[in-house]
């Protein structure tokens, strides 16, 4: 027989892994349609669920999409992390780092996710929120790369925040060209142009860095 807490357990269980779906469903939803464009109606349509079910567990439509760009900035951010914490050399963890951080194709998902982000973040607070904690914790990712570098001996860099700030603007600008097919924008042109300006913030010459590959 199972006992009270468990059958309590077993319940909260079913109840995260039904916002979870939701938070997925959402997210596919939102690529599809766009933040602006899309309603509960289209995510419970999608997951074959009542609206009242999403209010559930969900008070409002921006409370869904903001756990739904919070639930992606925190995997993005685990990822960089656990590049920060791993193996090999600064240089070696900062081109992971620049190699992550820029999309992978022009179709990326996560970007065209973001890039969407910023323009509704312009007059939605609660997604505007999500993106300033975001861009928060990428320049810190960048930062202290690159000041585990100076620790290390292998960066020379006296203002690694400022280094970071510079580096997170000059990325996203290219990334939207990249994105948006603007002029002769390639994926390994983008990664020449970060690994360049990156080098320079960190003194080094940019040959330090692999060769780019063609695409």
């Amino acid at each position: 027989m199972q006992s009270g807490g468990g059958a309590r357990g077993s319940r909260a269980d079913q109840a995260d892994q039904r916002r979870a779906e939701l938070l997925e469903a959402a997210r596919k939803v939102v690529l599809e349609r766009g933040l602006a464009g899309t309603r509960v109606a289209d995510i419970a349509k999608a997951t074959n669920v009542s609206g009242g079910l999403i209010h559930y567990h969900f008070a409002t439509k921006d409370d869904l999409i903001t756990e739904m760009l919070r639930s992606t900035t925190e995997s993005e951010i685990q990822r960089l992390r656990e590049i920060v914490d791993g193996p090999g050399s600064a240089v070696e963890r900062l081109d992971s780092v620049l190699r992550l951080c820029i999309p992978a194709t022009r179709d990326d998902q996560g970007w065209i996710l973001w890039l969407d982000a910023w323009a509704v973040g312009v007059r939605e607070e609660h997604v505007r929120t999500i993106l300033l904690e975001f861009e928060g914790a990428w320049i810190e990712i960048l930062r202290e790369v690159i000041t585990q570098g100076v620790t290390l001996g292998e960066f020379a860099c006296d203002d690694p925040q400022g280094a970071a700030e510079r580096l997170d603007g000059m990325l996203d600008g290219l990334a939207i060209r990249y994105t948006l097919d603007a002029g002769n924008m390639s994926r390994s042109r983008l990664l020449h142009h970060a690994r360049v300006a990156a080098a320079r913030e960190v003194g080094l010459d940019p040959s330090v860095f692999p060769a780019a590959e063609a695409s």
